[in-house]
Formats: structure tokens, C-alpha cells, sequence
């Protein structure tokens, strides 16, 4: 069942922590996934190992190089890709597919030009069997057209809109069929880096009121901690969980100058020391 929640209590606003008890959603155990590659005739182990837990209403950002296994993570939870060993369950059940309690954010918005911005966030409803009828559709659409402010550009198409307006539709697109969970694939690489900061609270703002379990990779420290409520921070391939960090920073972050925080830089610098050996030497391959 989806909850909109348009307000907190003052606790679950100041806090850092805002998730009340935690109820675990998505659990991996020892997972290891990789990949046939056809043209070397070999294996490639993306990611070895792999046990987390992510609990229900958390924001957990995965932070690592690329290439090393962070988008093969997401696309087990989604069901895109099995392990090899171990497993993944999603609220208790084993993941043996993609499903509708399960929606991703691509990094180039993946939106179809030839749909208007209404058609475009209706499309999951075309190929998702939910029971609804048109007129329950038509007042979804509408309710995440105005969750991510696009009134009044219903019926505009993609080229006429900005990256981060994009962006926005595949947001609107995503939560539209309100999933338990949300994936995000590096969501604000492709926009400038004032759009980006923009689009990081408006990210905020909508998962305050959905309250989406959201699985979100970056390359960003600095967005990993504006977002994140933890930071899986991954080596690289095959990834394993170097570690994992709270982020104890009151909320909303960006109503709050956060970053002059002693908290923000001391976790900032935890961070770095992780992943700067793996970022100096640079990374191989693309995820």
C-alpha cells in the first residue's frame, strides 16, 4: 500500500535518522553476480560476496568506481540479473524477475520523444497489468505531474524541455505506478552541476512525501551524503562492501546549510580515505 505523506512529526524532520523502526525490505546474502561475455568466450565476476540489508523507507547510496558492479547491484534487486551465488530477496520473497514493486531512474532519462510528457509517465500503465481504470490512471498521472511541478507542460515533448525538467518526467514516471521501491542509476550525471544540486533536493522533497525506499548510485561523495541515510561504499571489481557509513545529518539537507557542518566534512574525509587509492589509479571499463 502506498502512503503520501505530506508532513512529518518535529523528530523525524530534525533527524538525521528519520526511519522510525527499521523493517528490512531488500536483503542480499553472499551474492556474487557477473556476466557471460560471448565475444571473450569468459566469465566476469562483477560483484563477489555481497551481504545488506536496506531497510523499508531507507535512502542508501552506492558509492564506488566505475566498473565496479554498483548498476549490477540495482539490477539484481530489479530482477534484471540473477546471482550466481547466494541471494536477493524483496520483502521476504526471493527475486526471480522485475515486478512492479520495483522502478528505476536512468541516467540519460530514457524518455520517448515522440510521447508528450503526460504520455511518457503513462507508459508504465500500458505494460503493468494494476488493476486500475482509465479514470484512476488519469488522476495518477496528474497527482505526480504536480508532485514534480510540470503543470501546465502536460503536452510538451522531450526536446522542448530542460535536462532537468527531463528528468523530472522519468521521476514522475518511476513513482506514477508507486512502487515499494525505487532504483537510481547516477539519475543527475547528465545535467549541469547547478540543475544537479537543484534536482538533489527536489529528490528529497518527493521521497519526504512518498516515503519510497530508494537504492541510489552515484560517483558523488558530496551527493552521497546530501541524499543518502547510509553509504555503501564499494571496491573495485569484482565489488565487494568496503564499508558502510550513517549519515547523521538533520533533514530536509538542503532547507539547512549541512555542508558547514563538523559532521559533514569529518564524514566527508571518512569517505575519501576509502575510495581515493581506487579513484587516484583510475578505473577500468564502464559499468
Amino acid at each position: 500500500m502506498f502512503l503520501d505523506v505530506t508532513g512529518r512529526d518535529d523528530a523525524s524532520t530534525n533527524s538525521g535518522d528519520h526511519r522510525g523502526a527499521q523493517q528490512p525490505l531488500i536483503v542480499a546474502k553472499n551474492m556474487t553476480v557477473g556476466y557471460k561475455l560471448h565475444r571473450e568466450r569468459k566469465l566476469l565476476t562483477a560483484l563477489r560476496d555481497i551481504t545488506l540489508t536496506v531497510n523499508r523507507g531507507e535512502f542508501v547510496c552506492l558509492l564506488g568506481p566505475s566498473g565496479c558492479g554498483k548498476t549490477t547491484f540495482i539490477n539484481a534487486i530489479s530482477g534484471i540479473v540473477l546471482p550466481w551465488e547466494g541471494t536477493i530477496e524483496v520483502d521476504g520473497a526471493p527475486v526471480t524477475g522485475p515486478g512492479p514493486d520495483r522502478a528505476m531512474v536512468f541516467q540519460d532519462y530514457a524518455l520517448m520523444p515522440w510521447r508528450t510528457v503526460e504520455s511518457n509517465i503513462r507508459m508504465p500503465f500500458e505494460f503493468q497489468k494494476l488493476g486500475m481504470s482509465k479514470q484512476q490512471i488519469d488522476e495518477r498521472v496528474e497527482r505526480y505531474l504536480d508532485l514534480v511541478e510540470l503543470k501546465g507542460f502536460e503536452k510538451s515533448y522531450p526536446y522542448e524541455l530542460s535536462g532537468g525538467m527531463r528528468q523530472r518526467v522519468g521521476i514522475a514516471r518511476a513513482l506514477a505506478t508507486e512502487p515499494t521501491i525505487l532504483l537510481a542509476d547516477e539519475p543527475f550525471a547528465a545535467i549541469d552541476a547547478m540543475t544537479r544540486e537543484a534536482m538533489q533536493s527536489e529528490l528529497e522533497r518527493f521521497v519526504t512525501k512518498t516515503r519510497q525506499t530508494v537504492v541510489f548510485i552515484t560517483h558523488s561523495i558530496d551527493e552521497a551524503i546530501t541524499l543518502g541515510d547510509r553509504i555503501v561504499v564499494i571496491s573495485r571489481r569484482p565489488g565487494r562492501i568496503k564499508e558502510v557509513l550513517d549519515v547523521n545529518l538533520p533533514r530536509p539537507r538542503f532547507d539547512q546549510d549541512v555542508k558547514s557542518l563538523p559532521a559533514y566534512s569529518e564524514l566527508r574525509e571518512r569517505i575519501w580515505s576509502l575510495v581515493k587509492d581506487e579513484a587516484l589509479s583510475g578505473a577500468h571499463g564502464e559499468e
